[in-house]
């Protein structure tokens, strides 16, 4: 599976951005997703998933209430909903496809991330 992440770019301090990922090349959509990121000089933190059914999304604590994660298995897309950006959210964010339909377990496919920057 082939994934690419779009829609990074610069953003306002309290803004929004979207970001989406397309995945191509699989056959079957019953694998969770997960968004990372990961800052200037940092390592890389889990920051949500979804499932296929999209029946429940998780969230690490810092993004709960500003992002919001959703998926539209007919386009094979995944997007993270960002909200009241701050500064350190500024970071490459990656989507990553799960071996399963659960984000615990592992990964097999990345993209090669999309940069956010939140400055004003």
């Amino acid at each position: 599976v082939q994934l690419v992440e779009s829609g990074g770019g610069l953003a306002q301090p309290g803004g929004p951005l979207r970001l989406s990922c397309a995945a191509s090349g699989s056959t079957s959509n019953n694998y969770a997703m997960s968004w990372a990121r990961q800052a200037p000089g940092k390592g890389l933190e889990w920051v949500s998933a979804i499932p296929s059914d999209v029946r429940n999304t998780y969230y690490a604590d810092s993004m709960k209430g500003r992002f919001t994660i959703s998926r539209d298995n007919a386009k094979n897309t995944v997007y993270l909903q960002m909200d009241s950006l701050k500064p350190e959210d500024t970071a490459l964010y990656y989507c990553e496809k799960h071996l399963t339909n659960s984000y615990a377990s592992g990964m097999d496919s990345w993209g090669k991330g999309t940069l956010v920057t939140v400055s004003s």
